[in-house]
């Protein structure tokens, strides 16, 4: 009797934890798919008061696209996963690597909107509002205990949302300058031309070390001394970065769609209109679904495909497009 017993016990846990499993990995299917892009001018029209047209504010539809962004974050299936310390999700290190490449374009963009955008010079006294929202989306991304990072950053949603009413009333700035544009739009270039070379160290790549490039009188600077480094992302390391590009991708995207209504005017006086559609079309490329469960690592023309070469060169091409964009709206 007592073995009868035990075993039926044993087999009653055994099935209760492959339950527990199968449960667990189909929250970790559904929880790591990436949000689809949404329509910025539906998530401004969201935020806007009774009776006021975002697309007639300026500066509306970009400032209410990055609170939502964080929204999206904070909201999405499974929540906030980076900061989680239980499973399925704490093994989820994919999203987390995503959400990690949104939160960065959102630092950036609230760092431009208060030290730019907002500011008609820099003697200006900076916005109440964006001085303690950019702060706020700079809390540490990973923080479970309190205060915990969801926390911190619906506090920056909160002074956000506080900015986009005094603008909508008239008694907030934004300033859409062709200037502005280009300084938050060089820190996006940077970005995505860091990424591009993660993403390509996928394989290894022998690089010249041009720190010295234009110094003559450097030491370093003569061919004697020339020095090559040599940069391979380790392979357990090679989805981390695929999906912190990814989620840069996704941010940068919905951000420069709610440029084109906030900048309409400069844009289309400097005739960099198509520009920015071209650097929006690249970036939607690197949004297509990953059908393989894994980041393949294959060589640059070997059997099995690479999908980090396939994603720094969409993040290149736009890159090289945003470049161009910045000279045009550097033109006078």
């Amino acid at each position: 009797m007592a073995n009868i017993f035990f075993g039926g016990r044993w087999k009653a846990v055994a099935i209760t934890v492959l339950i527990l499993l199968l449960i667990g990995f189909g929250l970790a299917v559904y929880w790591n798919r990436s949000p689809d892009l949404f329509n910025v001018m539906d998530a401004a029209k969201q935020r806007a008061p009774e009776g006021v047209d975002p697309a007639k504010v300026p500066g509306f539809v970009m400032t209410a696209t990055l609170a939502h962004a964080v929204e999206v974050l904070l909201d999405k299936p499974g929540g906030y996963l980076s900061n989680d310390i239980t499973p399925p999700s704490v093994l989820m290190d994919d999203m987390a690597n995503w959400e990690y490449g949104v939160v960065i374009q959102v630092r950036d963009l609230a760092r431009s909107l208060r030290n730019d955008m907002s500011r008609s010079r820099s003697q200006s006294a900076e916005d109440k509002d964006l001085a303690i929202a950019e702060p706020q989306f700079s809390f540490p991304n990973d923080k479970w205990i309190f205060p915990d990072t969801e926390g911190e950053y619906q506090k920056g949603v909160e002074a956000v949302d506080q900015y986009l009413d005094r603008l909508a009333d008239g008694n907030a700035y934004f300033h859409a300058r062709a200037d502005n544009l280009r300084e938050w739009l060089t820190l996006v270039s940077r970005r995505l031309g860091s990424l591009s070379q993660r993403l390509s160290a996928s394989i290894g790549e022998h690089a010249f070390d041009e720190g010295t490039a234009g110094a003559p009188s450097s030491r370093q600077a003569d061919e004697e001394s020339e020095q090559q480094i040599y940069s391979k992302t380790p392979w357990l390391h090679v989805d981390d970065v695929f999906y912190e590009a990814r989620g840069s991708a996704w941010a940068i995207i919905e951000f420069l769609r709610a440029a084109q209504t906030d900048f309409h005017k400069i844009l289309k006086d400097k005739n960099a209109q198509v520009s920015l559609r071209q650097i929006v079309r690249e970036l939607e490329y690197s949004q297509r679904t990953v059908w393989s469960p894994v980041v393949l690592n294959g060589s640059g023309f070997g059997f099995t495909a690479n999908y980090s070469l396939t994603l720094a060169s969409y993040l290149a091409r736009a890159n090289a497009a945003l470049l161009e964009l910045q000279k045009l709206l550097a033109e006078g």
